[in-house]
């Protein structure tokens, strides 16, 4: 909500003139490409409305691809984590962080958050509230008037020669609609959805149990005994999230004896790691990636002091849950130290990035290329996790695996954390949401003119503006 409507309006005035001065966005220029029912198609159909497809379709904008879709199956106003299922106070990020800017000043936080509340509002502020980064999102997309439909799912990715046919669920039920490249830019849980660590049993949802990915009735909570497996910041906010409900108690269970001291993230959010990882030797994206995944990621500290503020709050460290299970009502928790009972438990064990739990490349899944595909790391450096990561071209494309046709697989982005062994930290969090989305739209753009090239050679040669006819050197066709 903003405090000042006229800051707005004047932010996006001064936008509009930055724009046009920029000549942005160009006019959209590849060929028109028709289906099989002889309708034209979509160039590019970008699944996900939140930061990263918004950032995609931006930037895709900006090189004159202009035929695209976004398509999201939340309702307006729902898309991505920050209003659902993030139960964090304020993002991680630094509130210096330019967002979804690619470039230009109007297009920053900081723009909008100074337009709509205040310069002094801004020197106040601490780090982003969720609601304020989802504001921002919904502005930038309102601002760059980027063609978002809402209620929309994608169900079903198939190659057919030159496009992609995609099954869409929308108002009117299932439908078949065509495209040349597809971008999933679908988020975290997008990637193959939540971890439910072995031993937890499935019996226990709906009424027993949640991943931190899930909606959460907290209100449910009121008075009940919580417990939470994990020890990473969602599992922290979804402890105090209950709490702040009304929950008897939050007991969390961490496998760790120690949490880990130092975000990693922070110190390798720069351009050097963006710009150049792409290019490093396989082997030594394969070492750095092994070193973060053994160090992990500290919860943040604001995450840890809200949780030790609330009565009923405990933390057991070195104390995994080898079994979680029905007695009764109740949950049975078995760990190394003996059981435990709680009314419910919610995960906070992270996602999986696995192709073949993403339903919509389900039916392309044995084809497409993995790190282990691709990668045998030395002795003692193996991470079972890190090899299922697909094998992604620079342009976040699939591959197919080694002696396999690539059969249409290379129009398939991933725009997501799945890109993360591949591409580093540009499809995953905030700090590198411009690099990703500048370097996407220029291979697809790239592609595309490659694609077309017949068509944009005969409409050059179809120009025919004369620059001479002013002077008595013009010579008529």
């Amino acid at each position: 909500m903003s405090d000042h409507p006229s800051g707005l309006a004047a932010l996006e005035a001064e936008l509009a003139r930055d724009l046009g001065r920029l000549l942005l966005p160009p006019a959209n220029w590849p060929a028109t490409v028709t289906g099989p029912d002889g309708a034209p198609v979509t160039d590019v159909l970008i699944v996900g409305a939140g930061m990263y497809g918004l950032a995609a379709a931006a930037a895709l904008s900006f090189k004159g691809v202009r035929n695209i879709r976004v398509i999201d199956r939340a309702p307006a106003g729902r898309e991505g984590p920050w209003v659902t299922t993030a139960r964090m106070a304020t993002l991680r990020s630094p509130k210096h962080l330019p967002g979804v800017a690619l470039g230009i000043p109007g297009l920053t936080f900081r723009a909008w958050f100074e337009a709509a509340h205040g310069a002094a509002a801004w020197e106040a502020l601490y780090k982003i509230s969720n609601t304020d980064w989802q504001a921002y999102l919904l502005w930038v997309r309102r601002a760059l008037a980027l063609p978002v439909e809402n209620g929309v799912e994608l169900l079903r990715v198939a190659p057919r020669g030159a496009l992609l046919a995609v099954t869409l669920r929308e108002a009117g039920g299932e439908r078949v609609a065509y495209g040349r490249r597809l971008v999933l830019a679908s988020g975290r849980d997008g990637t193959g959805g939540p971890i439910i660590p072995a031993g937890i049993a499935r019996a226990l949802w709906p009424d027993r149990a949640a991943h931190t990915g899930e909606a959460i009735e907290l209100a449910r909570l009121a008075g009940k005994r919580v417990a939470v497996i994990g020890g990473g910041a969602s599992a922290w906010d979804a402890a105090a999230a209950a709490l702040e409900a009304g929950a008897a108690s939050a007991t969390m269970y961490i496998r760790r004896a120690v949490l880990p001291q130092v975000n990693k993230g922070r110190g390798s959010a720069n351009p050097g790691f963006f710009e150049g990882w792409a290019a490093l030797p396989t082997a030594e994206k394969w070492r750095i990636l092994a070193y973060l995944q053994d160090v992990q990621s500290p919860p943040p500290h604001e995450s840890i002091h809200r949780a030790l503020r609330l009565p009923g709050f405990a933390a057991q460290l070195a104390t995994p849950v080898l079994r979680a299970e029905r007695a009764g009502d109740a949950v049975r928790l078995t760990t190394p130290q003996g059981t435990a009972e709680a009314d419910f438990l919610i995960l906070g064990t992270g996602y999986a990035v696995d192709v073949a739990r993403m339903p919509e490349l389900a039916g392309l899944a044995p084809r497409i290329a993995r790190w282990a595909d691709m990668h045998r790391p030395p002795p003692g450096l193996e991470r079972a996790e890190l090899a299922g990561f697909p094998w992604l071209g620079e342009d976040f494309a699939l591959t197919a695996k080694p002696g396999l046709e690539d059969g249409g697989l290379s129009r398939i982005h991933l725009f997501s954390h799945a890109a993360f062994a591949s591409l580093g930290a540009i499809a995953s969090d905030i700090p590198g949401a411009a690099t990703g989305a500048e370097r996407l739209a220029q291979r697809i753009a790239a592609a595309l003119f490659a694609e077309d090239i017949d068509v944009i050679r005969a409409r050059l040669e179809a120009f025919a503006e004369p620059e001479l006819e002013s002077t008595p050197f013009f010579v008529a066709p």
